[in-house]
Order: C-alpha cells, then structure tokens, then sequence
C-alpha cells in the first residue's frame, strides 16, 4: 500500500483486476512492486506517477477519494487496458466511501501487540467522521429475515474470504484482493454495510502483511478474518436484532439528547491501517456516561501528531483536542449516537465551560468503581472498553512484542502496554520513563486488551509529580524532567503462574492465516498438542485442533488418481470454529484474571459452529 496514493474504492479496484488479461493478472503483483518505485507528484485533487521519461500515470481524486475507473488513466499504448490502472488501484489505500460503519472490527484499527477492541475502537470512530446529524439516520431493518441479495452477497463474501485463508497472505495476491473487494461492494449494495466494512478490513490487513508494514499485527488479520467468516456463516440464520446487527447501518443513528455539562477526560490519536487519522477526545456528563467528539480524517502520522492542536468545532465553539480534554462543555439540542458521539447539527449549540482534575467531582466517581465491574463491562459489547485505574507502578518486564510496565492494582498484577506503536507517536517513549517511577501511585485510563493475563493499553496518565495535572500519552510527549528527582529501582515482579495452554490452539490459527492451509497440511504429528489440551480439561479444543489438521490435510482424489481441489469451505468452517472457541475462551479467561465471575462457556456452543447448520 503507497501511502502517497489517495484512496480508491473498492469497486474500482475490483473493475480494473477484473478487466486484466489472464496474462496480465499474472503479472499484477510484480507490477504493483515496481510501481512503488516510481516517484509521485501530488497537484491537488491529481497524483502523477512517471512510468518512464514519456508516459505517465494519472489519479483524479476529487472530494479526496477515486470513485470511477475513469478516474485512473495511464498513457501507455495498452491503456485503458493495461496492467498499469489495476497495479495503481491496488497499491492505493481502500477509501471507506461516504457512510460510517456502525461497531466494526478492525486495529482493530485498529490498532490494537495493538488489541482487538483497541483497533475496533479506534476504526469505528474513523468510520463515524461523515456521520453528521440525527437526519441521516437509517430505518430499522424491515425485514425479519436476510434477503436474497443478501444471501447472494455473504456467500460471495465467505467464499472469497475462504480463498484468502486458503492461499494466506504470501499468497493472497492482488487478485484475490480484488476478488473480496468485488464481494464487498456487492454486499454493501445488498444493504450489508458491515459485512462490506469487514472485508475491506482484511484486504487491508493482508495488504499490510504483504508490504511488511511495521503496523501489522497478526492478531488484526485474524480478528478481521473471523469476524467477516462469522458475519457471512451466521447471516442465513439470524432473526430480529441479531440479523440488524450483523447488517450493520450505513450511517451511525443520532438521537436527540437535550442539554449536556461535559468534563474533559483525556484524548487520543488515531492512526488506522486504512488511511484515517486525527484524535478522539473522551468527556464525561454527571452521572459517568462517556461522549466522545472526534476529529478524523484521511491522513498519514502527520495529521495524528498535530492532531492535538489543531482546532475542532463543537457547537458554537472551536477548541482544540488538548484544550477540551482539559475543559468542559454545555450543550444543548445535542444529539448523540449508540457509540456516544457528539452529532455536529446545525441545531447544536456549545459553549466552553470549566473542567474538573479527575480527582474531583463527578469524573472521581469514574475511578470509584469496583476493578472486575469495570473489566466486566469493558468485555460486553454494551459499553466502552476503558479502564479506570489507581495503580501502583512495579517496573517494566520484557515481552516479545516490547517492554511493558507492570503495575499493580487493589491486588491484580497487570501488563500496561503502548497503544499504538508507531513511532511517531510518543506512547512508548513515555511508557520507558514511566518505567522508572517503581513504587510511584498514578492515576490512568486505559483500554482494555482481552487474554488469559489481565493487561491493558495505557492511554493517559496523572503527572508524576503533579497530581491535578494529567498527560495525554498519545499526545503529550514526556520529559526527563517530568520525573521524580529520585525514583526507587526497579522491583523484581513475581513470576507468572503457569496457564492452560490454549496458545496450542491459538498459534495453529494463527499460522493457518499468514501461511494457508498448507502450513497445517504438512505430514507431521499433531496429536501432541491435542493430547496435552485435554490433559489441562480443554476437550473441544483438543477436538478443534484435530479437526484443522485434517480440514487441511484433506485431499481427495478422482478416479484417474488426480488430486482434487482442496475443499476450502470445509476448512474455513474449521478454522472460524477454531478462532472463534480462541476468542471467546480468552475473554473468559479475561474476566476471572480481573476478580470478574465470568464463565467459562460450553463445549458445544463452539462445536455447533463447525457441524451444525
């Protein structure tokens, strides 16, 4: 993906591979790679790409977006046909269209090791920027069942989605890329705007993978490829609100809210893998019910560096994300969406009023609540995914992905990670000099991050030495001189007890989508694994493990003795049954390592996703 390309709609992708010459489709990745080469010149709404020192490249993008294939014109003697238009829109970041998403899963942006709720969070709020008052909303869904079309639609999306898993990302070139944008543009047209969304989640995710961006996060595809399998399997099925949900909404309802006295908490930067960036500022009413007003937009780490200082309107009034993390605001005919986003209608009215320290009334009430109620509601899907959190800093401990700080909380030991880790962004750097505060008490808010370990992503912080100020982590960047003039060295953290070993399971999922189903297929015994999860009381797991290996082993011959294609539906089922059972035991696991009563689930609500139906 060339990040100095604007966006271009799947649709256009999908036209442009289509229309490629068995020939030429072969050669679209090697061309998609040296078109990289080529140097770019932005003239407005127009990229140009020299091809040589005689023919050019041309991408109009008026409104910031290509949205016609007439929009990519080459001036080589093949075009319109040629290889050149495809390998452009295929190397461009996916443009989201005009409508937001509603509770879509990305990286997440997400994100989000970057956290699944962290990238959703951070995705869905790039989503909702175009959203704009309670007059676009959607009316509810008016049928009980899925149409046709929308059947039509998430078969092509499971089967299309099913050869990327089959193929993984080395293999999953740019055609099978245009293949599940093609899917996705048809499912928006049937009225599936978030099966649509996820999709363009994992062409974006393999994108990623492939280019070897510093972004990707294995985690992301898996998450983006089980939710888009999942959406696609259960859509014959479902009735009522679980049909509306799995359709989505092309635009977030607003709701008309009244007045409002807002108090700033903290703001955050957003950087997505599909070309959004800006900030997101979180504020509290009286009563601990959390808005959020955001400011995103298609942009690279530039726009989400600065994003703290550039000013927003809300109402009647423009303040920056730093000024309204740390003020207050009174509203009214303020309308709010289901995700609790400020609307921007013309009938608002703001003015900036007083903030309050978090540790006064009424955002303190947000720290009162108990720790496994706070994680319990981070892990529904009825609530935010914040945390808020007195904590008492041990030190940091080295993990694969990074150093983390360890921190404890009314007894729970807990990993703090960095919530995003791109470099241009401070959190890491100010994560190491939080670090050295060992003994130190701070007050924080951070993201939850669902596994078997309780752990987090640090999003804001109280001063080290200023406990009435308070340092946006994303945004503000930490100096040496914040610290304390002596800091305790660092405490030896306990070991960490040993844990089922559900990663058997997890990691053979996770192989199976960055290599395909050939990473499972090789002759080897497998049985091991599976004997040593039931051993630890994790039957269906053994079970699923069996059954992946021979999904992907499965290779049936015809009666000349020819292998016959390998059956990739069969081996997507298994796979989701098997990342689905993954997901839903780590937030299981989650919430009894947070002191929360939750329940391990059943046997056999994981089984009936792979042999039933």
């Amino acid at each position: 993906m060339t990040p100095q390309l604007p966006p271009v709609a799947p649709s256009v992708t999908a036209e442009l591979v289509g229309a490629l010459t068995p020939r030429l489709r072969g050669r679209l990745d090697a061309g998609i790679a040296k078109l990289a080469d080529r140097p770019v010149v932005v003239d407005g709404d127009t990229v140009r790409i020299a091809l040589d020192d005689e023919t050019e490249l041309q991408l109009h993008a008026p409104g910031g977006a290509v949205t016609t294939a007439d929009g990519i014109r080459c001036g080589c003697l093949l075009a319109p046909a040629c290889l050149h238009r495809a390998a452009a829109a295929s190397a461009a970041p996916i443009a989201e269209g005009d409508a937001s998403v509603q509770d879509i899963s990305i990286q997440d942006t997400s994100a989000q090791d970057t956290s699944t709720q962290a990238a959703s969070a951070q995705e869905t709020t790039a989503q909702e920027t175009t959203a704009q008052d309670a007059s676009t909303q959607d009316p509810a869904p008016e049928h009980s069942q899925a149409t046709t079309g929308q059947l039509a639609a998430a078969q092509a999306l499971h089967a299309a989605a099913a050869a990327i898993l089959e193929a993984g990302t080395d293999g999953a070139g740019a055609v099978l890329q245009a293949e599940l944008l093609r899917a996705a543009h048809t499912a928006r047209l049937a009225g599936l705007p978030r099966a649509s969304a996820s999709a363009v989640s994992v062409v974006s995710a393999v994108r990623a993978a492939r280019s070897a961006d510093p972004s990707y996060r294995l985690s992301d595809l898996v998450t983006a490829l089980r939710t888009l399998l999942f959406g696609a399997h259960r859509l014959p099925y479902a009735t009522g609100p679980e049909l509306a949900t799995l359709q989505g909404a092309v635009r977030q309802p607003y709701t008309p809210e009244g007045s409002l006295r807002l108090y700033g908490l903290f703001s955050e930067p957003v950087l997505t893998a599909t070309g959004y960036a800006g900030a997101v500022t979180w504020t509290a009413d009286a009563d601990g019910r959390l808005y959020t007003v955001a400011d995103v937009a298609p942009g690279g780490a530039a726009r989400a560096i600065g994003a703290g200082e550039r000013a927003i309107r809300v109402g009647d009034t423009t303040l920056t994300p730093r000024e309204l993390s740390r003020a207050g605001l009174a509203l009214t005919g303020a309308t709010v969406s289901t995700t609790g986003r400020l609307g921007a209608g013309a009938k608002v009215r703001a003015v900036r009023a007083s903030g309050a320290a978090w540790s006064e009334e009424p955002l303190d009430r947000l720290w009162a609540a108990p720790l496994a109620d706070q994680a319990s509601r981070a892990l529904s899907d009825d609530g935010h995914d914040l945390l808020f959190l007195d904590v008492t800093v041990i030190g940091p401990v080295r993990e694969a992905a990074g150093d983390c700080l360890l921190a404890d909380c009314d007894g729970v030991t807990l990993r703090l990670a960095a919530a995003h880790d791109d470099p241009a962004l401070p959190h890491r750097d100010n994560l190491r000099l939080l670090a050295e505060l060992s003994g130190s008490r701070l007050r924080t808010i951070a993201r939850l991050v669902p596994g078997p370990l309780p752990r987090a992503q640090l999003l804001a912080t109280s001063h080290p030495t200023d406990p009435d100020a308070r340092l946006d982590l994303g945004l503000d960047r930490m100096r040496r001189a914040d610290l304390p003039a002596r800091t305790t060295p660092p405490v030896a953290h306990t070991p960490v007890p040993d844990e089922a070993p559900l990663h058997l399971l997890r990691r053979r999922v996770q192989q199976a989508a960055a290599g395909g189903r050939r990473v499972l297929a090789f002759p080897g015994d497998a049985s091991a694994d599976s004997h040593r999860l039931r051993r630890f009381g994790l039957t269906t797991a053994g079970d699923l493990l069996d059954a992946l290996h021979a999904a992907a082993a499965d290779r049936s011959r015809d009666a000349f003795g020819r292998l016959a294609p390998a059956d990739a539906d069969r081996f997507a089922r298994t796979w989701l049954a098997a990342a689905h059972y993954t997901e839903e035991i780590d937030r299981a696991l989650c919430a009894v390592s947070w002191g929360s009563d939750g329940e391990t689930p059943t046997d056999s609500s994981y089984t009936a996703v792979t042999f039933s139906q």
